[in-house]
């Protein structure tokens, strides 16, 4: 048994804590170690990145990763990128990103696609694959550019200009053209609502708001506590995943540019953005549409001491849910959060450090009202008792996707850093990770100090 710097191999002692916690290893199962992660800067669509093509922020962030790490590309084993809403040029981003930052043609790559939670599903396929013996290295990331979305022709014009390729006589094309139409050449934008029920993500947060009677002025203080604490994280420097983007033919972005601390006053002057002239939820309490990208370094614990690193942390148990679409689009967190606690064998006090992703403020605070309600908890999700509220000392600690941005495909990977150096500053052992996600789904998990 071997004892480094006062710590013992089954029951971690840290010195900032009152009690000791046990490890969450599991017998037979190899470790899964975060080395480190990167994110560049979030920026709001139509910024610095607006010039630019998805693949270009993600190779960014993989450029920035091997930086950081100094990992060999040859080491890598496989790399997972999670977006959104795709590049049809580029419909596997982790792949050109990956040959664009350099690594072998011969390191596989692929991209996922689960809405919100994309990187959290990049982050825990290479749990997966590490903890099955398939691979020791993994890059895993995500990646979104809001400012270029794909805007199609409408189903008639693309069917008209299909069908005239195929067209093998001037008689064919001239009598496909008569059937033109100038309403033809109307645009089909990327839906911004749900396919399943028609109805935009911002409404379904002003219903779920109304419903838990979550208040217009409790959803501005809150939004202004994440722009405050994002703004006071960023000035001290805690934000140490950013990585500075030289923009091709601009200057060099080194920080978050949607990190605005306003007043009350301010923010209630804004009108309703989704139900008007009544609802709560506005451009103020709500997260805006973001350019960024993220990466972050997993490997099998053995194969990160063997190569002289010193890991950050530990990714544990982690829980996928999904419920009604309809009126509980925004409650993943709530679903997963006593799923995953149980199957760590953890309960709400042993939680160090929270970081859940912010989509509204009402989002969140109905979140919390869920959380803490035992009607909730039988009636909806057929518990016993309710998990508990998180306690607001511990949560988002250093701002929010409200302040921080939201590029859909990369969030996930922002809060596990965020959560792993949150516990190496503040001597926690234990960090939860939660988001919701479009489809009703949502998605949960464990981070472990790595014993300093």
């Amino acid at each position: 048994m071997i004892l480094v710097s006062g710590w013992l191999p089954y029951g971690w002692i840290i010195a900032v804590q009152t009690k000791t916690k046990k490890t969450l290893a599991k017998p037979n199962i190899r470790n899964v170690v975060v080395v480190d992660g990167v994110r560049t800067p979030f920026l709001l669509s139509g910024t610095s990145y607006k010039d630019l093509m998805p693949h270009d922020l993600a190779r960014a962030a993989l450029t920035g990763l091997l930086h950081q790490t100094s990992v060999p590309k040859e080491v890598v084993d496989y790399i997972i990128f999670g977006t959104v809403i795709q590049e049809v040029k580029t419909s596997n981003v982790a792949r050109e990103a990956a040959l664009g930052a350099g690594f072998s043609d011969k390191t596989p790559a692929h991209t996922v696609t689960m809405a919100c939670i994309s990187a959290n599903q990049a982050m825990t396929t290479g749990v997966g694959l590490i903890a099955s013996g398939q691979c020791d290295v993994i890059v895993a990331g995500g990646v979104e550019l809001m400012s270029d979305v794909p805007i199609r022709h409408s189903r008639k014009m693309r069917k008209l200009m299909l069908d005239l390729n195929k067209a093998k006589s001037m008689g064919q094309r001239l009598s496909l053209i008569s059937k033109f139409r100038f309403n033809f050449l109307a645009p089909e934008l990327p839906a911004v609502s749900e396919f399943s029920t028609s109805e935009t993500m911002g409404h379904s947060a002003d219903r779920l708001a109304a419903a838990f009677a979550v208040s217009r002025l409790e959803q501005d203080e809150y939004a202004l506590r994440s722009h405050s604490l994002a703004k006071k994280a960023q000035d001290e420097g805690l934000l140490s995943d950013v990585v500075p983007f030289k923009v091709p033919g601009k200057d060099t972005v080194t920080k978050d540019n949607g990190i605005r601390p306003s007043s009350l006053e301010q923010m209630a002057k804004l009108k309703p953005a989704f139900i008007k002239p009544y609802g709560t939820v506005t451009a103020a309490n709500s997260s805006f549409l973001t350019d960024g990208a993220s990466a972050i370094l997993i490997m099998a614990e053995e194969k990160a001491l063997a190569m002289g690193y010193k890991p950050k942390a530990y990714l544990r148990d982690f829980m996928y849910v999904s419920q009604d679409p309809k009126d509980q689009l925004l409650l993943g967190p709530t679903y997963a959060t006593p799923k995953v606690l149980e199957k760590a064998g953890l309960t709400m006090n042993d939680i160090d450090a929270f970081e859940f992703h912010e989509a509204f403020s009402g989002q969140i605070l109905a979140n919390f009202k869920a959380m803490d309600s035992d009607w909730f908890a039988e009636n909806y999700m057929g518990r016993k008792t309710k998990v508990g509220l998180p306690p607001l000392e511990k949560f988002n600690n250093w701002g929010g996707s409200l302040s921080l941005g939201h590029p859909f495909g990369a969030t996930g990977c922002r809060l596990v850093m965020a959560a792993a150096n949150r516990l190496q500053k503040e001597g926690g052992q234990y960090g939860l990770v939660a988001a919701c996600a479009a489809g009703g789904q949502g998605h949960a998990m464990i981070v472990e100090a790595y014993p300093k």
